[in-house]
């Protein structure tokens, strides 16, 4: 309002300051038009030309004979009174006219008043006061924006996959519309409520579908927008951001991504940041203050809780955790079916069988597989969207882009195709492996190959024996390079990551090892400066070194699972049976212990307990239990 006021004030008078120019302007033409000069007047005068003279000190306004007015400027000449009365000319004498009071204030400070004007307007403009209400010095205004009822049309039914966390956050919508349900029975709503889920799967989107349902004004601002290069800015816009939210109640205000200013305090080195302490300081005191803040609803989102400061989540800030959590098998449908309905869809789509093949997709990832297959459809001109183009898209997103152009020679093709081979005949053989659902060497992504899984329903926890399966798969593929191609390649040093990681996890985290059920890594994680910085190990160096061992055991013997005996013989096959296969003579594998068939057969591995003292095991052969000299 007063941005407004000062602009059309400055707009008014600039309008009037070009009407006085021009009028001014005006004026002076017209009277250099009438004017003549003394001696001209003079001779008129005598030549009796002139009846009237009116005398405003040297100015001489003269009515001639025919009815003419002219005007001339005297000099000083004591003989002009004598010399018109004797020509028989009427005079009248007038003061000469001055400037009004008001007009020689206005001169003499317009100068100044206009300098003060333009420094005021380019301060204003500077401090926010522009038509975009930000500028270099706007340094303690919220930058939170406000969507009224108008401008939010989500609701409940944009918001699917979650249906716990909806009804959840239902009661803040029924104590928006009707706060005397509540408080005749004594209830208070929750000031503050944290969505915690991974990215994607929908915490912005209810939120606004909580505002939308509601139909109250909704605040939305990131935590990074309360981060800024000057002291004590963050504190400024969490103060402001609150007195706006508080002359609109009941209002939302949502916080996304509040891991930025909501951190453990006491995270830095050396002091800390105080600068963020301030900001959450601050924030603490705005959710719950001696002021408090009444009908004023908090809604935070993170993906990182375990980095929250405990006085933040306690109650009466926070009342409230709401888990938005990845979704299952019919949470995808639903979702899947939301999306599609702005998509020209053909009649054999079947959203059952897409949220089947998406597991472990979130709400943003089916929101981009449906966008996917319209992109395909497009491409090819379509005018709906079929299942093909779904398929294709499904593909993309979890195997990566095709690269039909890359060049491979015939030898690299041939080990590709060995490779993959590998991944899918272990996995058809194990018991409690996944199915196989796609395998293609067609280069995708940074991959060469791709042999794609898809379980046949969600899974939450994982067992001993499919975790093992799970690793005899990864090792199938160069296991199959060296029976087939003779060779290893570093085509299978993502499937070593892998599963080296998920080795580790089970003798560290998981308990599935002879070293029984104890956690072993604790410092393994990301290190949190202030909470895990100071964190000793509890472990000492041998025991990280039976973990290691035990490690290599998991991986070396799930290697041999997957190698195909190249003996025929009854034990061999009764080991082939059970997953442990006979043991290569060319092969050099260090960790544990072949089975008795294996070791029958003509090769096996020196158990952990034998070392050449630094901490290398040895390949022995049968010769070792001759008591021949090992290699």
């Amino acid at each position: 309002m007063n941005n407004n006021l000062f602009r059309n004030v400055a707009i008014w008078v600039v309008i009037g300051l070009v009407l006085m120019t021009v009028f001014n302007q005006f004026n002076n033409k017209q009277a250099a038009q009438n004017s003549v000069e003394y001696s001209q007047f003079i001779e008129e005068v005598k030549d009796g030309k002139i009846s009237k003279v009116v005398m405003e000190g040297r100015t001489l306004k003269a009515t001639t004979t025919d009815g003419k007015k002219v005007t001339s400027y005297a000099p000083p000449d004591i003989w002009l009174v004598s010399d018109l009365l004797k020509s028989g000319v009427k005079i009248e004498a007038k003061p000469e006219e001055e400037p009004s009071m008001l007009m020689n204030i206005f001169v003499s400070w317009f100068p100044m008043l206009l300098l003060i004007g333009v420094w005021i307007f380019f301060m204003r403009q500077m401090q926010g006061g522009g038509a975009k209400g930000g500028g270099p010095f706007s340094f303690g205004k919220s930058k939170a924006r406000m969507m009224d009822q108008a401008q939010n049309t989500v609701t409940f039914a944009d918001v699917a996959g979650c249906d716990e966390a909806k009804e959840e956050v239902q009661e803040l919508v029924d104590f928006l519309k009707d706060p005397t349900k509540f408080q005749k029975l004594g209830g208070r709503i929750p000031r503050g409520v944290l969505m915690v889920g991974s990215p994607g799967t929908g915490k912005t989107l209810l939120a606004k579908a909580i505002a939308g349902e509601a139909k109250v004004p909704f605040f939305s601002i990131s935590g990074s927008d309360f981060v800024e290069m000057f002291v004590g800015v963050g504190a400024a816009r969490v103060r402001d951001m609150f007195e706006q939210a508080k002359k609109q109640p009941p209002c939302i205000i949502f916080i996304d991504e509040t891991d930025a200013v909501g951190r453990h305090r006491g995270a830095g080195l050396g002091g800390g940041n105080d600068e963020r302490e301030q900001t959450l300081n601050q924030m603490l005191v705005e959710m719950d203050g001696f002021e408090g803040s009444q009908g004023v609803i908090v809604i935070a989102a993170t993906n990182r809780p375990d980095i929250l400061d405990p006085a933040l989540l306690r109650p009466g800030r926070f009342d409230r955790q709401v888990v938005v959590p990845l979704p299952d098998i019919r949470g995808r449908e639903e979702i899947i079916k939301v999306h599609m309905r702005k998509v020209p869809v053909a009649p054999d789509i079947k959203a059952d069988i897409l949220a089947r093949g998406t597991p472990g997709f979130s709400g943003a990832d089916l929101a981009n597989l449906v966008n996917e297959a319209a992109l395909f459809a497009a491409r090819q001109n379509k005018r709906l969207v079929d299942m093909e183009d779904f398929e294709k898209a499904k593909d993309k997103i979890m195997m990566g882009a095709e690269r039909r152009s890359m060049v491979m020679s015939e030898d690299e093709k041939r080990n590709t195709a060995y490779h993959e081979s590998g991944h899918a005949v272990v996995a058809k053989l194990l018991p409690k492996s996944d199915p196989v659902h796609k395998v293609t060497i067609i280069p995708r992504g940074r991959a060469l190959g791709v042999t794609m899984q898809l379980p046949e329903q969600d899974r939450y926890a994982y067992d001993r024996g499919y975790l093992m399966d799970r690793i005899a798969v990864l090792f199938g593929g160069r296991v199959a390079e060296e029976l087939f191609m003779n060779q290893m390649t570093t085509g299978a040093s993502n499937d070593f990551e892998r599963a080296t990681s998920m080795a580790r996890d089970m003798v560290t985290r998981y308990g599935m090892s002879d070293l029984g059920p104890m956690v072993y890594g604790e410092n393994e994680g990301e290190v949190f400066l202030g909470r895990s910085v100071t964190t000793h190990k509890a472990l000492s160096e041998a025991t990280m070194q039976q973990v290691d061992d035990h490690r290599s055991t998991v991986c070396a013997g799930q290697a041999f699972a997957g190698r195909e005996p190249r003996q025929s013989g009854g034990d061999d096959a009764g080991a082939a049976g059970m997953g442990n296969h006979r043991c290569r003579p060319d092969q050099r594998y260090h960790g544990r212990q072949c089975t008795a068939a294996a070791a029958t057969a003509g090769r096996w591995f020196e158990p952990a307990t034998v070392s050449d003292g630094n901490g290398q095991h040895r390949w022995c052969d049968r010769r070792r239990l001759m008591g021949e000299k090992s290699r």
